[in-house]
This record gives structure tokens, C-alpha cells and sequence, in this order.
């Protein structure tokens, strides 16, 4: 018979390992702390709960590298991806969900497979025997943390992850704000409520950015310090780096055209959050103002003077290895066999990221357990490039969270004629990825 494959955390990383893993025939126990023990930023029981955002990026699958490893989890049977297709909003050229519909179905479909059983239970030590994949994310239980720096001897790294604010859809003027997707993509009738944009002059963005600069801050525990991913700043920071930073960043006007005015200096967008259409997020806007200071700041925009927030925003801090000093190309622990990692915790950044280091993982668990040795990914796939760089690809002693990019992929043989202009060079590497994924797919 064979053995159990046992999965700590019942994330997106979590989820998607036992998925596959029991798809491969073998038995599965994910281990989740939820709902016994919370978080402050989980609000269920659900696996796969999604907390930060309800948006996968972009879909496109030929010109954008988190497109890609969307089209390689598919390729995979992935479930996190059939899921989040069959809860799908419209959202422009992105692949956003409904987040609780989505949830409660990668739940159900997990726990009515014969091999899967979840326990509901908080691992607070390293398991010394047995097959592990530890897929804990970003908010790892402070008892688990401490247990693997005493394994590595090293010190994990962390920085802090905001989370943006959601808005009551019917609180929002539109005869202010207008619906429009950025550069028209995906303009379908549905796709029409995809975005709602919020215009601000000149006059209204310097005042907007002297509130956030003036606004209170959540303040830090002693001993912890801020280092911040650079895909996911809060605003604040954002402001602090200069004046035009939010208005280069997720307030840039471009791609928009104003039906209410002349064109604006600045935009705030909004990204429908559920498939009624009754929330909308404000894409961009992690932050770590206190909750008073939010509402004041938020209500300075033009079209916001009466939202009313369904949630406001916060922070948290994300735990993650220095992946490249400490796992092996299998994702194993270095000295720990028995003991692999997936998610957030490896150093990839983002929900498609983590659920596809979940699908590699939960896959090489299960071939090694059937006996078979499965090697990761080429490097010029999406997945591929991903697990090169936090095994090895990255500088160890700068490592940082990474989304997946076209930066980490090897370079194509140079075109005849010349370089390859941007968009056929990242066609290229589509290309060149699907083929080689197909391949080792089989």
C-alpha cells in the first residue's frame, strides 16, 4: 500500500499539492489550523481562501508569463485553475474569481476525493519521519517558524504584505466615477462592469498624497522591521518614494478616456470583487493606515466622498526561506528529505505562483512515494523558471520574492535580421515553454 503523503497548510499551495498528488493515486492528509486557530486575515475555514485580492493576473497565455503558468496548470489538470475558471468575474484581460464560490468549491471538490482527508489541527513542530510538503504561506504559526529555524539553523526572512480595501459597489457616484477596462480589453457587455475608474485633477491628487503622507500608520512589534515586496507596496510607501510614484504606479491615467470631463491627472481603479457585483477592491491600494485614517484618506476621492467599505485594508508579515541556500531542485530541505516546501514560503510571490510550486511539489511527492523520480520543470517553462530561480537561479544573499516574469526565463537564440521586438520575443517564449511543458508533462 502505499504511504501517506501529508501537506501542512490547506492554501492555494496546499490544495493544489493533495489535488495532485491523489489524482497520482496517492492517499493525502492536508493538515489546516483553520478554523481552530485564525488569522487576522483569514475570515473562514475554507481552503483556498483568498485574503489579499480575487484576481489571478493576467490570462493571456502567448504575451505574459503569469498567462503562461496559468495555461501550464490547466495543461496539469490543475484544480485551482478549473475552479477559478468555472467562478471566473469579468475583469478585462485578468482572471478574477468570485473568492467565497471559489473557495467553497476547491474545498468540496477536495474533501469528496476518496484520497484526501483533512485535519483540522495546528502542526507546531518539524515532522521527523513520514513525507511532508509544508505549504504554510505567508502567515506560517509563530510555534511552526520557530521549529524550522532550529532545523536550518537559519533565520527565515520576512517582509510585510498589505491588503487592499473593498467597496459596497452602491456607494460609489457614478456620476463621477465611469466603467471601463484599461486600453477597452475585454470590452464585452459584462466586461463593461469589470472596472469602475474615479478621475482626480491635479489640485485633488497633491492633496490626495499629502493625506496619505500626513496620515496615522500601523506601527511595527519591536524587533520586526519593514521589507516590503516591490509588487505589492502599500500606497503610503508608494507616496513617501515621490509624488508621482502612485501616478506612475496603480494610478496611472493611461489606456482610460473620461466621459464625465477632460482627461484626468490621476485614476483610481476599482476591480469588480464578486460575481453579484456588489463589491469592488481598489486595485493597488495595500496599505497600512490605521482604520480612521483610511476612511478619511479614501473618501478624498472623487467619487468615494460616500463609499461605504465592506473591508478596510491592513498588513501582515510574510515568513519565507532564503529558498536558494536551503532547498534542493525537488524542493526538498536540504538534510530533511522527508520534508518538502510549496507557496509562498518557497520565495514565489502571488496565488498563481504558490498553487503552481503547490502542483510541482504535490507531483514530485507523489512520483517518489510510487517510486519514480519526477525532475521539475525545464527552465524555459513558466513553473520551470520559478522553481530554477528559488533553488539556485536567485543571489542567496539578496533573495526576494518573485512573481513569475519573462526576466527569469533563458534567453531565445537570437531572430534573424536582429533582436526580436518585445511582443514576438515574448511569443517566443510562450512558444518555446508550452512545447517543452507538453513534453514533460508526459
Amino acid at each position: 500500500m502505499t504511504e501517506t503523503l501529508h501537506i501542512i497548510g490547506g492554501g492555494m499551495a496546499g490544495s493544489e499539492a493533495a489535488w495532485q498528488a491523489a489524482q497520482m493515486g496517492v492517499p493525502v492528509v492536508i493538515h489546516e489550523m483553520r478554523p481552530k486557530v485564525g488569522t487576522f486575515a483569514h475570515r473562514t475555514g475554507m481552503l483556498a481562501e483568498m485574503v489579499c485580492s480575487n484576481s489571478f493576473r493576467s490570462d493571456d497565455d502567448e504575451r505574459n508569463a503569469v498567462g503562461l503558468l496559468h495555461w501550464e496548470m490547466r495543461a496539469a489538470q490543475g484544480l485551482i485553475m478549473e475552479m477559478a475558471q468555472q467562478h471566473r468575474l469579468p475583469a478585462g484581460g485578468a482572471l478574477a474569481v468570485d473568492r467565497d464560490p471559489f473557495a467553497e468549491s476547491v474545498t468540496a471538490r477536495l474533501l469528496a476525493h476518496p484520497l484526501i482527508s483533512v485535519s483540522y489541527e495546528e502542526i507546531t513542530d518539524l515532522p521527523t519521519s513520514g513525507h511532508w510538503i509544508i505549504a504554510t504561506g505567508p502567515l506560517t504559526s509563530g510555534a511552526l517558524a520557530h521549529s524550522l529555524r532550529s532545523a536550518t539553523g537559519a533565520e527565515a526572512l520576512a517582509f510585510f504584505d498589505a491588503i487592499a480595501p473593498i467597496v459596497h459597489a452602491d456607494t460609489v457616484d457614478m456620476s463621477v466615477a465611469w466603467m471601463q477596462s484599461r486600453y477597452d480589453k475585454g470590452e464585452t457587455a459584462e466586461e463593461q462592469t469589470a472596472y469602475m475608474n474615479c478621475p482626480m485633477d491635479r489640485d485633488q491628487y497633491n492633496a490626495f498624497i499629502d493625506a496619505i503622507l500626513a496620515a496615522e500608520k500601523t506601527e511595527f512589534h519591536e524587533g520586526e522591521t519593514a521589507g516590503y515586496f516591490d509588487g505589492c507596496l502599500p500606497i503610503e510607501v508608494m507616496a513617501e518614494r515621490g509624488r508621482e510614484t502612485l501616478r506612475w504606479g496603480p494610478m496611472k491615467p493611461v489606456g482610460l478616456t473620461n466621459p464625465r470631463g477632460p482627461k484626468p491627472h490621476a485614476v483610481v481603479q476599482l476591480r469588480r470583487d464578486n460575481k453579484l457585483g456588489t463589491l469592488y477592491n481598489i486595485v493597488g491600494f495595500q496599505t497600512k493606515m490605521k482604520y480612521g485614517a483610511q476612511t478619511h484618506v479614501f473618501k478624498m476621492i472623487p467619487g468615494l466622498e460616500n463609499a461605504s467599505f465592506a473591508r478596510l485594508g491592513g498588513i501582515h508579515r510574510n515568513t519565507f526561506l532564503n529558498s536558494p541556500t536551503l532547498l534542493d531542485d525537488q524542493m526538498r530541505l536540504r538534510g530533511h528529505p522527508h520534508l518538502r516546501f510549496a507557496g509562498q514560503i518557497t520565495g514565489v510571490e502571488g496565488y498563481v505562483e504558490s498553487a503552481a510550486m503547490g502542483l510541482i511539489a504535490g507531483r514530485m511527492a507523489a512520483a517518489e512515494l510510487l517510486g519514480r523520480h519526477l525532475p521539475p520543470p525545464p527552465a524555459d517553462t513558466a513553473s520551470g523558471a520559478l522553481i530554477t530561480h528559488i533553488t539556485g537561479g536567485a543571489d542567496a544573499r539578496t533573495f526576494q520574492p518573485m512573481n513569475v516574469n519573462f526576466g527569469l526565463f533563458p534567453p531565445l537564440p537570437e531572430a534573424k535580421g536582429g533582436r526580436r521586438g518585445r511582443k514576438d520575443r515574448y511569443k517566443g517564449y510562450t512558444d518555446r515553454a508550452k512545447q517543452a511543458f507538453t513534453e514533460w508533462l508526459s
